[in-house]
């Protein structure tokens, strides 16, 4: 469990994290920590936020991690120990236990843009199925001729399109209706995290049948699009949490009130 204890004009850091994004860029000259200040405080009050220069002493890059085989060099994540590693007071993001309000300020908007991006990449792979499934010649015809492939495309059309919307939804509640603190918009996030990614994957997974062998090849990028999208059913909150949180919201609008 990562720590953060104040010692003087000093915080003390330590933990082991894994999935560190961007330690691996040369760039990279510092991170922000995320750690425990007090843990007798509320659970959402018990977290603060750090900014620590990323050669600072005690600070262990220990490997770079994979994502089904990909590198995602020179930009990718690590695992990295922190251990007794001392910042300046001052480099507190905040306060003292605003680390988790940081943080979900933070993902909210982030989430939209994992969104967006996902969307552009199930167009890309509904087009490389496309494209393939006119020029490939199976049982005597073009796959785009057979039944059951047509069907898939307008399935995979239909479920890009609703995503889409759902995204500019959640968008608009953000921008008009006081962004992550409101509950409609909360809701909407969670949901288009849940949606995007599983969507995502279903186009990819049928570019890639498609493609046959080639799908699972280097020789198209399909292979790396699908462990893009697949990570993403995790990360920022698996979909169960998401789930989780939309179940929530929407019993609670049932809920008997007080009179």
């Amino acid at each position: 469990e990562a720590s953060i204890t104040k010692s003087g004009q000093e915080y003390v850091v330590n933990g082991h994290k894994w999935w560190t994004s961007g330690a691996m860029d040369p760039r990279c000259k510092m991170c922000i920590f995320m750690g425990k200040t007090d843990v007798t405080a509320p659970k959402h009050s018990q977290q603060s936020m750090v900014v620590v220069p990323f050669d600072a002493p005690g600070i262990t890059v220990v490997r770079p991690l994979l994502v089904f085989g990909f590198d995602d060099a020179p930009h990718g994540h690590a695992e990295v120990k922190f251990e007794n590693v001392r910042v300046p007071a001052e480099n507190l993001l905040v306060a003292e236990g605003h680390g988790f309000k940081i943080a979900q300020g933070r993902l909210g908007p982030g989430r939209i843009h994992h969104c967006m991006r996902l969307i552009g990449l199930a167009e890309r792979a509904l087009q490389l199925l496309c494209q393939r499934a006119l020029a490939r010649t199976a049982f005597g015809k073009p796959i785009a001729e057979q039944g059951m492939l047509r069907r898939d495309v307008g399935m995979l059309r239909c479920e890009i399109d609703q995503a889409r919307l759902l995204v500019l939804q959640a968008a608009r509640r953000i921008d008009e209706e006081g962004g992550v603190v409101n509950p409609a918009a909360r809701q909407r996030i969670a949901m288009i995290k849940f949606v995007v990614p599983a969507m995502t994957v279903r186009v990819i997974d049928r570019a890639i049948q498609v493609h046959g062998g080639g799908g699972v090849s280097s020789d198209f990028p399909l292979a790396f699009a699908y462990a893009q999208a697949r990570s993403l059913q995790l990360a920022d909150g698996p979909d169960e949490v998401h789930l989780e949180q939309v179940a929530r919201m929407e019993l609670a609008r049932y809920k008997p009130r007080p009179t």
